[in-house]
């Protein structure tokens, strides 16, 4: 599978050379292969939320450089709109930009300003808004009259109706309760799915990385930390703890039976996958195994 995004030695500097400059990104580099669903964890100060304003340009680069498909976003600044087109960026509580008149027209907004046809711009509302579960009769609303919920699929709707090749979300599911929360991440995972789209999702929770990414990227410090398929991030659950980070509950339960001597692994990151472990150590235990 092809790469991407490619970011190699990447700084970036709050305020440099001003007394509080801070270095938010202290040269990173990693690759993102096309189709992948990439989970961002790090502890608040990071730099995951100022990592991922950098791949469709809002931040510019203080040193290194970032590729989209194997171009250089920053060879030709007169260029970068077109970046921007291929990255939609979702930002936490992305209801909060909402504004026009009626949902229709604020989905439409992105693709309008690509300079697509009143035929494509329908195409692709009506598709995203089924794709988050917006009716025709709630496009017709003003997005002030809908629950915080709606809001949140509108808004995300918004994005996805540019079809970009790569969709970065900054917690989506902040804010909700559990089922909203469950139906949004669902819906991020199935548009994932059906459209082969590289999807990059920030959380601070490590049963949504868990159960939505297939691979995590671990911030730490303005740096790259760890970066690995998901099995593999959280077989290293004691790692993560001293960065100061969760790990999902049920990985500290298996952690803890360790502790007691049982031999089971550790990358236990899923209930689905502990069910499975617990079945087949009771299964060993029977043949004598254990």
């Amino acid at each position: 599978m092809a790469e991407i995004i490619r970011v190699e030695d990447l700084t970036y500097i709050y305020n440099q050379g001003m007394p509080d400059e801070t270095v938010a990104l202290d040269h990173v580099s990693f690759g993102v292969q096309q189709g992948d669903f990439v989970g961002i964890i790090g502890s608040t100060g990071s730099g995951k939320s100022t990592l991922i304003t950098h791949f469709n340009g809002i931040n510019r680069p203080t040193s290194g450089k970032i590729y989209i498909g194997g171009e250089d976003m920053w060879a030709d600044p007169k260029q970068i709109r077109k970046f921007r087109f291929q990255v939609g960026l979702v930002f936490q509580y992305p209801e909060y930009q909402l504004f026009e008149e009626t949902c229709y027209a604020d989905i439409a907004f992105g693709p309008k300003n690509m300079g697509l046809s009143p035929e494509e711009v329908d195409r692709r509302v009506k598709f995203a808004a089924g794709f988050v579960g917006i009716s025709e009769e709630i496009l017709k609303k003003s997005p002030f009259e809908l629950s915080g919920g709606q809001k949140r699929r509108v808004a995300i709707a918004g994005v996805m109706a540019m079809e970009p090749k790569i969709l970065v979300l900054d917690e989506p599911a902040a804010g909700l309760d559990p089922e909203g929360r469950e139906m949004i991440l669902q819906q991020v995972k199935e548009y994932h799915r059906r459209t082969g789209t590289t999807v990059l999702l920030v959380s601070h929770s490590m049963e949504d990385i868990a159960n939505y990414a297939d691979k995590v990227l671990v911030m730490d410090n303005a740096r790259v930390a760890m970066y690995a398929e998901t099995a593999k991030i959280f077989a290293e659950a004691p790692h993560l703890l001293e960065l100061g980070l969760s790990v999902p509950q049920v990985t500290k339960i298996f952690i803890r039976l360790r502790e007691m001597g049982l031999d089971i692994p550790q990358d236990v990151y899923t209930v689905p996958y502990a069910v499975k472990t617990i079945l087949a150590a009771r299964k060993n235990a029977e043949k004598g195994v254990l």
